[in-house]
């Protein structure tokens, strides 16, 4: 779908600012993507970045929902992973573990796949199936010597298991070979190594609760549902919307106004 020049910008840039907020600020990467949304909800890009920031937010019901719009806007398979989480997050192991067996999973690439594995490996933990989760986990993409973007994950995710498992020196063996592909801090896994070494650290600075609350389901399904079933239906007027839109844009954009400069040509990839 095609906007005017002048609304194209304007959804490009609170997509912009989705993708730059949404690891550190989710809640306001949220805000910015209600807005793209509001202006453009009918391109297949704006529901995907909206269904990043409502999943970051743990609104999981709207991010699936959002998932879903998208989907069938693309006919593409990719996001199928991170929906069957959404259903994990819902708290619906089963359904995600039912879509780890659809044909869909076959048309992922290999970075798909192993994204799948891991969701239905964690969907096996959530039923209480650990020694399952261990079997689903292997693999010869576990036990490749290459390194790939998602190897730190797989490999982490494995030792996970062991560990709840009771195979404490297989799990240090595992977040050892975590920690040799994990360039980029994708993990704690040397942190999980010192725990299982014994070894303490102390915040010399002061104690920063940065820890996640564990994934419970979203508020919002009901509305999610709803927005998703009116997608035909709910965008006629958005023109209409624009002017205030862009006075809700201009308050949010006030909270990173030494930034916007900087961002505001960018594109976003969530």
């Amino acid at each position: 779908m095609s906007l005017p020049k002048t609304l194209a910008e304007d959804v490009a840039r609170n997509l912009v600012m989705v993708a730059r907020l949404i690891d550190d600020d989710p809640d306001q990467a949220y805000a910015y993507s209600r807005i793209a949304l509001r202006l453009a909800s009918r391109v297949a890009a704006v529901r995907e970045a909206a269904g990043f920031a409502a999943y970051a937010t743990q609104k999981y019901a709207e991010a699936l929902a959002e998932f879903r719009a998208s989907r069938r806007m693309t006919g593409s398979v990719e996001l199928w992973p991170v929906m069957a989480d959404c259903e994990r997050g819902l708290g619906r192991p089963e359904r995600a573990m039912a879509m780890a067996g659809e044909p869909e999973v076959q048309k992922l690439d290999k970075a798909g796949q192993v994204e799948m594995r891991l969701v239905a490996a964690g969907a096996r933990r959530d039923m209480g199936q650990i020694d399952a989760a261990i079997v689903t986990l292997q693999g010869p993409e576990l036990a490749s010597n290459a390194v790939h973007s998602w190897t730190p994950r797989l490999r982490y995710a494995y030792a996970d298991a062991l560990l709840e498992a009771g195979r404490e020196d297989e799990a240090r063996e595992w977040f050892g070979k975590a920690l040799e592909a994990d360039k980029d801090g994708a993990t704690d896994a040397s942190d999980r190594l010192a725990e299982l070494d014994g070894v303490e650290f102390v915040d010399a600075l002061g104690d920063d609760d940065d820890e996640r609350p564990v994934p419970t389901a979203g508020a919002g399904e009901h509305e999610a549902a709803e927005r998703e079933a009116d997608l035909d239906d709910d965008d006629d007027d958005a023109d209409d919307q624009y002017t205030d839109e862009r006075e809700d844009e201009t308050d949010l954009e006030d909270d990173d106004e030494d930034d916007d400069e900087d961002d505001a040509d960018g594109s976003a990839k969530v």
